[in-house]
């Protein structure tokens, strides 16, 4: 059957405009299906048949929840999952912009003095060394599993036994016992989610691009659904979720809808990210409850940088006054830049005029100053400090002015008080998801079952008008830089930042091409492209090739098949080389060989995500460049689009070759390219391909968190400036201190993005390496909070140093650096 579930009307009918009402999502219960001929018509209706698997899925998880809504709240057990990425270490708990132990502790609080029994006694007074550091407790008998395993479908059974062999072999057993960290508060379990499994660890002689759960990881979930009667995971993101099966209407034999069964499940979820959201929403039938980012402040100036500040300061001040004076001053602040290597760190260039020189320095560290970076974390159903509050306020206020503030003192009760209503089984109402510092001020109050926006939309009005600015931004420092148009290159399309602005990378790729979306008046819907003609366009065409994500593939069917029409009408038009370079590679061809010629939608096979680097650049499984590229091509070479949906590895090498540069757009401050090793996977596993294939692109990096006002940087300037902005600044690390366990994972986190980059670009960033080196393990107060905190951070803090020193990927500046990763 389709990898999708649903086709696009019916996705767009049956999925997202039930969830702006704030519906759960079951399983498909019928399908039509030819009947008997009309007998003299000649004619077969198709009337809808119902599916009983289908009807016992929908049947089951009603049944869950109208359970739950029948116990009394002291009689509930309610099972709270924390996630984990169990392969780079120190991990646990991990949830985009929130601190899920401290969350977890006032979680348990709030259950109690609503009712829930949660034992007489106090609580643990640290969570997270139990849970991270514990000895694992069995839970379920090899026997049990067995037994329980053998009712599983067989579709599933036979593609974890291919995957992993049989239970016996499990890592998790302990004798003859699934054994895993919890604990039993009362009636409550709690527990970080199992691992489950990394495709590098399976059977060699598993080639789906699928990677089952392990027994272990499918034992938990089949004795927890025996043990609870709601299941909370708290934090953006686990796995459940994205484990093998359809995109939406999950039938009885897709993983996830096998290990949650009917179980009632709240899944706290960040405001702002709508993608994955909507995946939690639609693949597990959970309730998204959206909570607050953290606030946001301006980076400021730190080391040499603020010393620097001073005197140009009073460089400024002497121009014109006194010329041999500030020929001494500007000399003097070039040398102490170069010494102090922010000339290197700003990317500029050593044969510049001394003039231009300093103004780029300048410009660079007021860049650097006022980035906008994370002032901790945010405590599920817990107002902010005062001081933070007024923060959060002023970010919002920035792109929202006006906004009600009161909808933002509400949000921590609200977000409190859904959680109850959910696990009470009460109607939890809709709400908006997006980034609250881009002037999403409507995404507050949180503390709302999370939707998306009608995909039939997209691209919306004004995601055009923002990707024209966009485009202009791109075009202006291509040529300036290359001295020509590009003519042809990709886009990291990915499906939450799509959701979030309405779809303006797909928009910018249009834009490029010459085209553009035409609109149904009424409904706002797109129905359609309009080619435009050279004479208005007035600039090449340009190529553009769509590297999507698997969440943008599931999401957006109709946008697919929008841009693959785009490209095809564009590739048919009789136009000069020069200005069309899209036709010039499909002229003279037929069939399938135009087909393939004119691929321009490239991604992860239907069922899969992610580019294929992630558990390598997370494990070290890795030899060189060249098998990161590679390895990225493997995980991208499925072409979408009309008669396509298929693997075509070839076709994605030739757009990758020819490529002149690369672009991903980062639609919000609330996450930079260092928060996640998925930006180093995707960027850099594209310029790991093209360096193998001959390439030399260029990559960019297109910050449009004030959507007005687009700027473009390469993707190692990007780097430079998050490393003194954010991951080497002591503000920073001082907010991250104050959240214990998961602070010191946060800190220890950007060196994974860094290390995946050097692994990748073919640059160098031993600066970038020291910066972060000294801010972390070289400073004597965070090393301390990194070992008492969260000893598993610090020691993948010091691997990971280790292992881009051992790749020679790092020449540390300190002679001390090797003993202090030994110590």
């Amino acid at each position: 059957g389709s990898t999708r579930g649903l086709s696009q009307t019916a996705l767009a009918m049956q999925v997202v405009l039930p969830e702006l009402d704030g519906r759960l999502l079951t399983a498909a219960i019928g399908f039509k299906a030819p009947t008997a001929e009309i007998e003299g018509l000649g004619y077969v209706p198709q009337l809808s048949q119902p599916d009983a698997g289908g009807v016992a899925l929908a049947a089951d998880r009603a049944l869950g929840w109208a359970r739950l809504s029948g116990l009394a709240r002291g009689e509930r057990r309610v099972a709270v999952l924390l996630s984990d990425y169990p392969a780079v270490g120190g991990q646990a708990g991990h949830a985009v912009g929130l601190d899920s132990f401290a969350s977890l502790s006032a979680l348990l609080g709030d259950l109690r003095d609503a009712g829930y029994d949660l034992g007489d006694g106090p609580f643990p007074e640290s969570l997270s060394k139990p849970l991270t550091e514990g000895t694992p407790t069995p839970f379920l008998s090899l026997a049990d599993y067995e037994a329980r395993f053998e009712k599983l479908p067989t579709p599933l059974r036979e593609a974890v036994t291919a995957a992993w062999g049989p239970p016996a072999d499990d890592p998790a057993l302990i004798g003859v016992q699934f054994a895993q960290r919890h604990l039993r508060i009362g009636k409550a379990i709690i527990a970080v989610q199992p691992d489950r499994g990394s495709a590098l660890d399976r059977s060699a002689g598993y080639h789906d691009p699928d990677t089952p759960p392990r027994h272990g990881f499918i034992a938990f979930y089949l004795w927890l659904r025996g043990h609870a009667d709601a299941l909370v995971h708290l934090g953006t993101h686990g796995t459940l979720e994205w484990l093998p099966g359809k995109a939406t209407a999950l039938s009885e034999s897709c993983a996830p809808q096998v290990l949650l069964g009917g179980l009632p499940m709240l899944y706290p979820f960040i405001v702002n990210n709508p993608g994955e959201a909507a995946m939690a929403k639609r693949r597990l039938g959970a309730v998204t409850i959206g909570h607050l980012t953290p606030p946001l402040r301006a980076a400021g100036s730190h080391g040499a940088a603020s010393e620097l500040e001073r005197l140009i300061d009073d460089y400024a001040a002497a121009d014109g006054l006194d010329r041999r004076r500030t020929s001494l001053l500007r000399r003097d602040i070039l040398e102490r830049a170069a010494a102090a290597g922010l000339l290197e760190e700003g990317k500029i260039p050593s044969d510049l005029p001394e003039e231009e020189t300093l103004a780029r320095l300048d410009a660079w560290l007021c860049d650097v100053k006022e980035m906008q970076i994370r002032d901790g974390l945010h405590v599920f159903g817990r107002a902010p400090d005062p001081d933070r509050a007024a923060l959060l306020e002023q970010t919002i206020a920035t792109g929202a002015p006006g906004f009600d503030r009161a909808t933002l003192l509400a949000s921590p009760e609200a977000e409190r008080d859904a959680l109850l209503a959910g696990l009470d089984g009460r109607f939890v109402a809709p709400g908006p998801a997006g980034a609250p510092s881009r002037g999403r001020a409507d995404v507050l109050p949180t503390g709302r079952n999370l939707f998306a926006i009608d995909p039939r939309g997209v691209p919306t009005r004004a995601a055009l008008v923002l990707a024209g600015r966009a485009a202009e931004e791109l075009l202006r420092r291509h040529r300036q830089e290359q001295g020509d148009w590009p003519r042809r290159m990709v886009i990291d399309l990915w499906g939450s930042a799509t959701l979030r602005t309405g779809g303006e990378e797909l928009a910018l790729a249009l834009l490029l091409l010459g085209a553009k979306p035409v609109w149904d008046e009424a409904s706002g819907r797109v129905t359609g492209i309009e080619i435009l003609p050279l004479a208005e366009l007035d600039r090449p065409r340009i190529d553009v090739t769509l590297r999507i994500s698997g969440l943008f593939r599931d999401a957006f069917p109709a946008q697919i098949a929008l841009f693959d029409e785009a490209v095809r009408a564009v590739a048919a038009r009789e136009e000069s080389p020069d200005w069309n370079p899209l036709a010039e590679a499909a002229r003279g061809l037929q069939g399938m060989a135009q087909r393939l010629a004119t691929a321009r939608i490239f991604g992860a096979a239907p069922g899969s995500y992610g580019t294929g680097l992630e558990d390598r650049l997370a494990s070290g499984r890795w030899d060189d460049r060249a098998s990161l590229g590679r390895a990225w091509l493997e995980g991208s070479s499925t072409a979408f689009g009309k008669g396509l949906d298929t693997a075509a590895p070839e076709a994605l090498a030739q757009r990758v070759a020819a490529a002149d540069a690369f672009l991903h757009a980062q639609d919000h401050a609330e996450l930079d390219l260092l928060d996640s090793p998925d930006y180093a996977a995707h960027a850099g596993g594209f310029a790991a391909a093209a360096a193998m294939l001959g390439g030399a692109p260029v990559l960019y990096h297109a910050d449009t968190a004030a959507p007005d006002r687009p700027v473009l940087r390469r993707v190692e300037e990007e780097i430079a400036r998050t490393i003194r902005g954010r991951a080497a600044n002591p503000a920073w690390i001082a907010g991250m201190r104050r959240h214990g366990y998961r602070g010191a994972a946060e800190i220890a986190r950007s060196i994974e993005a860094l290390h995946g980059f050097a692994a990748t670009l073919g640059q160098r960033f031993d600066r970038q390496f020291d910066l972060l080196f000294d801010a972390t393990l070289g400073d004597a107060e965070t090393r301390d909070f990194l070992a008492r905190e969260n000893p598993a951070a610090l020691a993948a803090l010091q691997r990971r140093f280790d292992e881009a020193r051992a790749r020679r990927l790092w020449h540390p500046r300190r002679n001390d650096v090797a003993e202090s990763l030994a110590g």
